[in-house]
C-alpha cells in the first residue's frame, strides 16, 4: 500500500520546510520550498561556488514518515536541466547522516520518478559514510531536497508529490 508523505497541492503544504543551505559554513548560496498556485512546489534559488559554497537544500519538519516494507520512494517532479538529490533522515537531528538519491529530472516536463530506497546512500556532509546500516524505510523522519555537485546559478525544482511504495 502506497503512503503519500507529500502533496503540495495547497500553500499549507510548505509550511515547516526550512532551508539548509551552504550558508551554515560560510557560503552564499540561498534556497526556499515555495506554494506555486498552479498547485505544486517550488524548490528553487542559487547555487554559489564563492567563500568554498555549492549547496542549497530544504528540508521537512521531523515526523513519522517511514513505511516499513516499502521499496521505492516516488517523486513527480519538473527539472530545469540540472541534477537534484532526495534525502532522508531516519532521526530528528538537524546534523548527522543522511541518505540520498540523486536523479536528473527532464527540464520543462512532468514526470514521475522512482528512486529504489536500495540505491540510496549514506552520506554526512557530503562524504559517503563506508559500514553504515542500510536505509530503514519504516524509520523515515526527515526529507529533503538538494542541489550540490558544483552546479552553480540559479535553479528551480517543481515538485507535486512524494511517497512510498
Amino acid at each position: 500500500m502506497p503512503r503519500v508523505l507529500f502533496r503540495f497541492d495547497s500553500a499549507a503544504s510548505v509550511q515547516g520546510w526550512s532551508a539548509i543551505d551552504d550558508r551554515v559554513m560560510g557560503g552564499v548560496s540561498l534556497s526556499r520550498l515555495r506554494h506555486d498556485a498552479a498547485g505544486h512546489a517550488v524548490f528553487e534559488g542559487q547555487v554559489s561556488l564563492e567563500r568554498n559554497g555549492g549547496f542549497a537544500s530544504v528540508r521537512s519538519l521531523p515526523q513519522n514518515l517511514g513505511l516499513t516494507g516499502a521499496v521505492d520512494c516516488v517523486v513527480e517532479v519538473r527539472g530545469d536541466g540540472n541534477r537534484f538529490k532526495l534525502n532522508l533522515r531516519t532521526d530528528a537531528a538537524f546534523d548527522g547522516v543522511n541518505y540520498q538519491a540523486s536523479f536528473a529530472p527532464d527540464a520543462g516536463r512532468w514526470s514521475v520518478i522512482r528512486l529504489p530506497l536500495s540505491g540510496f546512500r549514506a552520506s554526512f556532509r557530503g562524504r559517503d559514510v563506508p559500514g553504515a546500516p542500510p536505509l530503514d524505510a519504516g524509520r523515515i523522519q526527515q526529507l529533503g531536497f538538494m542541489i550540490a555537485d558544483r552546479q552553480a546559478g540559479a535553479f528551480a525544482l517543481a515538485v507535486r508529490s512524494v511517497a512510498l511504495e
